[in-house]
């Protein structure tokens, strides 16, 4: 069952969203390499928890950490642990936050230093999807005109795997709503999409194949044939004519490049 919100729901919603992007961007200026992904995960549970907020993944059907932090190869679900961050690693991020009955939920990778030419293509390339995506997120449209925007610019244009295990959904009093949203698909296919549907639209793009598997905690999801993986996530909120993006990366990205320009020679 979609789930639809009034104008005042989507405004509280709104909060939770932009919570996000704020806890996203506190990570963004101390992310750095040698840092554990541990360590990552507990300044983010309290940054949230200062915030009056709920980490919506710890807890979650098990789940026992506040980010999933996935590195190179692996695609989303990874667990923070030891592992510490180096140069030439990339990042993807995925954060929920709990607030006054909604949730908010995206997602960003992060660039670490200096990464080959193939990498930062494919981190723009599935950014751009992201909004491809997102711009098709309007009333009467369907869930398989945002599904099409994503795999015509990641796989029909630039041959990337698009992960089809794993897709986008309905957010809002609960992490995972109604409709389901691939990442792949036909135009004109799918859901109908209603005012005030609110969806995490999140493409999951491989440099190499689609195909994935879950390692042994049950939860990491990496690409089978070991190369990079790129994951961004927005929350939108489906609209006559236009959608409205209720996160926001611009503060994120902000921070990132400032903390670049302190930590790399690379930009």
């Amino acid at each position: 069952m979609s789930l639809y919100k009034t104008n005042e729901e989507v405004e509280i919603q709104r909060e939770s969203c932009l919570m996000v992007s704020n806890t996203l961007t506190e990570v963004a200026k101390i992310l750095k390499p040698g840092m554990t992904t541990l360590s990552i995960d507990e300044f983010a549970f309290e940054f949230i928890k200062d915030n009056g907020g709920k980490p919506s993944f710890k807890g979650y059907h098990g789940y026992p950490y506040s980010l999933c932090i996935s590195v190179n190869e692996q695609v989303v679900h990874g667990f923070p642990g030891k592992y510490e961050l180096k140069e030439g690693d990339i990042v993807s991020i995925d954060c929920g936050f709990y607030k006054n009955g909604f949730h908010g939920d995206h997602a960003y990778t992060f660039i670490m230093g200096e990464v080959p030419k193939e990498v930062l293509d494919l981190v723009r390339i599935t950014k751009e999807s992201l909004f491809l995506g997102i711009n098709q997120a309007v009333v009467n449209n369907r869930t398989g005109d945002i599904a099409f925007a994503i795999e015509n610019h990641t796989h029909g244009k630039h041959g990337y795997g698009v992960v089809r295990e794993l897709v986008g959904h309905g957010v809002g009093r609960q992490m995972h709503e109604d409709p389901q949203v691939p990442n792949y698909g036909r135009r004109g296919s799918g859901k109908r999409l209603v005012e005030n549907m609110v969806l995490a639209i999140e493409p999951m793009i491989n440099l190499g194949t689609r195909h994935v598997e879950t390692l042994e905690d049950g939860w990491t999801i990496v690409t089978r044939d070991n190369k990079p993986s790129v994951h961004f996530e927005h929350n939108v909120c489906v609209k006559p004519g236009k959608p409205i993006i209720l996160s926001d990366y611009a503060r994120i990205e902000a921070a990132e490049k400032q903390n670049i320009n302190l930590n790399s020679s690379y930009y």
